[in-house]
């Protein structure tokens, strides 16, 4: 039953896949409209966060943002749907990597490198980047509990040749290329809410008591990587840019919890800028201190 479903979804989403983008953003309106107007998604749990992380805004700056938020929402939904049939040629015209040397010279120097991002922009598209290099990339994530999405999404992840590998068997996976002689680039999503047991470290976040995974920080300084923050912009609908922030050379002579710390303060300074494409619809405060 379980492959007749994922078989069943993937074909939906490979046709729909085979429509123009500028086709599918009409469903993306939609998307929007449903979700802002009518019967709404998570608007509770969106205005609680907004509200919480801006007290400085005024209901009409919270309101805006909210609505921006959701017409991405609605982008990012259908760009994942369309990411089915994309093809190698479109995903790289339609997402920049700006300076890719900044990685570039941690891999040729044979340095396994951390890229670290959160839930902002579209950070699904980031799998064509291992079209741009001849280095193993490795993307951490965390299983999903739908065992027909988390296959749908896995082959997703991998089709342009990343290699995807759940949390707990990073080290395990990195050492297995250490061992043949290829350095990674290993992504690793750093905005995710940590069961409560492993509450283990607290940041203030968006002007909130904060619990962090620690899992990037423990990886990067037990293999001494060097660690580098993915900043994702979006140009406009269907485009999208990376820039490359170097943060440690060398993860092994960092202390405490500095890279933590470090990257959780990238990824604030850049919702700030630009609050309206984060997941706003996240949980990411459920669990106090």
């Amino acid at each position: 039953m379980e492959n007749f479903l994922y078989y069943l979804l993937y074909c939906i989403f490979r046709l729909i896949s085979l429509l123009p983008l500028r086709v599918l953003y009409l469903v993306s309106d939609l998307i929007y409209l449903l979700a802002f107007y009518f019967p709404g998604y998570r608007k509770q749990i969106v205005y609680m966060n907004l509200r919480n992380s801006f007290p400085e805004k005024s209901a009409d700056e919270i309101r805006a943002i909210a609505k921006e938020f959701y017409r991405h929402l609605g982008d990012l939904i259908i760009e994942t749907v369309y990411l089915t049939g994309m093809g190698e040629d479109e995903i790289r015209r339609r997402v920049k990597y700006n300076n890719p040397e900044v990685i570039e010279k941690h891999l040729r120097e044979g340095k396994h490198t951390a890229a670290v991002l959160g839930h902002y922009g579209n950070w699904e598209w980031m799998c064509g980047f291992p079209l741009l290099t001849g280095y193993e990339c490795v993307v951490i994530y965390r299983p999903l509990k739908n065992k027909v999405f988390d296959r749908f999404m896995f082959n997703v992840r991998s089709r342009f040749g990343a290699t995807i590998v759940p949390m707990k068997m990073a080290i395990r996976k990195i050492y297995e290329f250490d061992k043949m002689g290829s350095p990674t680039l290993t992504a690793f999503m750093a905005d995710q809410t940590p069961p409560k047991e492993k509450s283990l470290h607290w940041v203030d976040f968006m002007n909130q008591d904060t619990p962090v995974y620690l899992g990037t920080e423990r990886v990067a300084r037990k293999l001494n990587m060097a660690v580098v923050y993915f900043k994702m912009k979006k140009v406009k609908r269907g485009y999208y840019e990376f820039d490359f922030i170097p943060l440690f050379d060398e993860a092994g002579k960092t202390s405490g919890h500095e890279i933590t710390d470090t990257h959780v303060a990238m990824l604030e300074k850049q919702i700030r800028e630009t609050p309206g494409f984060w997941l706003w619809s996240h949980r990411r405060w459920k669990i106090r201190r």
